[in-house]
């Protein structure tokens, strides 16, 4: 079970810091991701790491703004977002792939656990 949290409303260059927990399993030992989706759009990838946090990737529109981390001791994934935009509103969500690691980390289908989603809105 993965339990996404920290959204929020804010301005325009401002920062918010996505949590996800895990529980009920071992997801240390898989890669995680962040995505998406804003209304009347298709669930977006922001974000991966792998099992091991040795190896991040992020969708072009985010580099140099957003940063995945991992604590596999505590079980949790954060998402830190600095310098937000506008185009950044989306609800997001985290999820968990049962590989350790995936050259198919874009892909939605790569994840088989998800959680509920975190409404992030950030005003101009």
């Amino acid at each position: 079970q993965l339990q996404a949290s920290g959204g929020g409303l804010v301005q325009a260059g401002g920062s918010l810091r996505l949590s996800c927990a895990a529980s009920g399993g071992t997801f240390s030992r898989y890669m995680m991701g962040w995505f998406r989706q804003a209304p009347g759009k298709e669930r977006e990838f922001v974000a991966t790491i792998s099992w091991n946090g040795f190896m991040t990737y992020y969708v072009d529109s985010v580099k140099g703004r957003f940063t995945i981390s991992r604590d596999n001791a505590k079980n949790m994934v954060n998402l830190q977002m600095n310098t937000l935009k506008p185009e950044d509103t989306a609800v997001y969500y985290c999820a968990a792939s049962l590989r350790p690691y995936s050259t198919t980390y874009t892909n939605t289908e790569e994840y088989a656990y998800w959680g509920q989603g975190t409404q992030v809105t950030v005003s101009s």
